[in-house]
């Protein structure tokens, strides 16, 4: 699973990358401070298991915590896109290159309005201006990836396989394209799309298959509720506040020890008296602004996991009665699957050879068997039974 966080310049992308890998990156107040795309990891959260059945789990692909399993997620932040990026303006396609693969988008905009879609600084700008150029400069990519090779899929006896493989560095599959095409009334048999017709098949390929949620960052600043609130009025759901500076600082202070603070936590705990007067101030401000509801940071990860990629956690066991690996691990492994998802897929997510022998689970919490296409729920203990080793 990948996600990728977009935006114009100067918007707080890498902060927020910064703040949920805890990776030191460029971060400066000017546009293309990324050059390289910044690749690392976050972790989504979810309470484990273990609480409910009294044991102490051994996690082996991911941890916990006090109880809460923290899954890690891949995460790539890209330099700051502005108008013409497709066309090779700014950091061009080398940069929405690397977010081919992507499974969905954070666009990042500046909550307070004190930035341009170019980064530059304004007194009033519009966030809502920044996502619609972030959209269409990612619609114009996909569109110009596809024009670029219309004279091969137009010649093609085959318009749909001919399609496919132009886009095969999409991480798409087949069907996606189908009900794309079908959605715009596009045929796939004889591929002969106009401008038009190429965008508008673009722009109904990309926004479903690659979810968007848009992050209205440096919400600790002045003007940010208000511009959130006309945001949210706009995109309704698909829109999250965040404070990445503030929880930068938090998990930095964090990791050198002088306060003990959780990620989406509201509160923190002073470990170090002895701080300056100085770090007391920005401490005691830091305290105030996440009582009501912390920095939200933690919960867009975990939003664009379970909700906007509606993933689940299911926990394989090979000893339903421990709940253990065979070396004795408790709970080893949390698995993201999509909900929807069978006993069978998740055999496959293990090992194929796994999939293939499958003869049928076991819910380590009832006993009970379960057919291979049992679907799947949040939290399942499971078993797999196979002729595999």
């Amino acid at each position: 699973m990948l996600i990728g966080i977009i935006g114009a310049p100067n918007k707080g992308k890498s902060t927020l990358f910064s703040a949920i890998t805890l990776h030191d990156v460029a971060i400066a107040n000017y546009p293309f401070t990324t050059v390289d795309p910044n690749k690392g990891v976050a972790y989504a959260t979810a309470t484990c298991p273990e609480t409910e059945l009294g044991l102490h789990c051994r996690a082996r692909n991911s941890m916990c915590i006090n109880g809460v399993r923290m899954l890690p997620i891949n995460i790539v932040d890209v330099a700051g896109l502005v108008e013409g990026a497709h066309e090779g303006r700014g950091m061009g396609n080398q940069f929405l290159n690397d977010l081919s693969t992507a499974d969905a988008f954070l666009i990042v905009v500046d909550a307070s309005g004190k930035t341009s879609s170019s980064g530059n600084p304004c007194d009033s700008c519009n966030p809502i201006d920044d996502v619609t150029m972030v959209k269409d400069e990612l619609i114009e990519w996909v569109a110009g990836i596809i024009s670029s090779h219309m004279r091969v899929i137009t010649h093609s006896a085959n318009g749909l396989e001919a399609l496919e493989n132009v886009l095969s560095g999409l991480k798409l599959r087949r069907g996606d394209i189908e009900r794309a095409a079908a959605k715009r009334s596009l045929p796939l048999d004889k591929i002969e799309w106009d401008e038009d017709g190429i965008r508008a098949f673009s722009e109904e390929l990309l926004f479903s298959t690659k979810r968007v949620m848009v992050v209205a960052n440096k919400y600790d600043e002045p003007g940010a509720e208000r511009n959130f609130a006309e945001l949210k009025k706009n995109l309704g759901e698909d829109a999250e506040w965040a404070s990445a500076a503030i929880e930068l600082a938090l998990r930095k202070a964090a990791h050198q020890g002088v306060i003990a603070y959780e990620p989406g936590a509201t509160e923190f705990k002073l470990l170090k008296p002895d701080v300056s007067q100085e770090q007391r101030r920005a401490l005691d401000y830091m305290a105030d602004f996440i009582k009501p509801g912390g920095t939200n940071v933690q919960n867009i990860i975990n939003k664009a996991v379970f909700g906007l990629l509606d993933c689940i956690v299911v926990y394989p066991v090979e000893d339903e009665h421990k709940y253990t690996d065979h070396f004795g691990n408790v709970l080893p492994d949390a698995i993201l699957v999509k909900r929807g998802s069978t006993a069978q897929d998740l055999a496959a997510a293990i090992h194929t050879d796994l999939a293939q022998g499958m003869l049928y689970a076991i819910d380590a919490r009832t006993k009970m068997r379960l057919a291979k296409n049992y679907v799947l729920k949040n939290n399942d203990i499971i078993k797999i039974v196979s002729t595999a080793k």
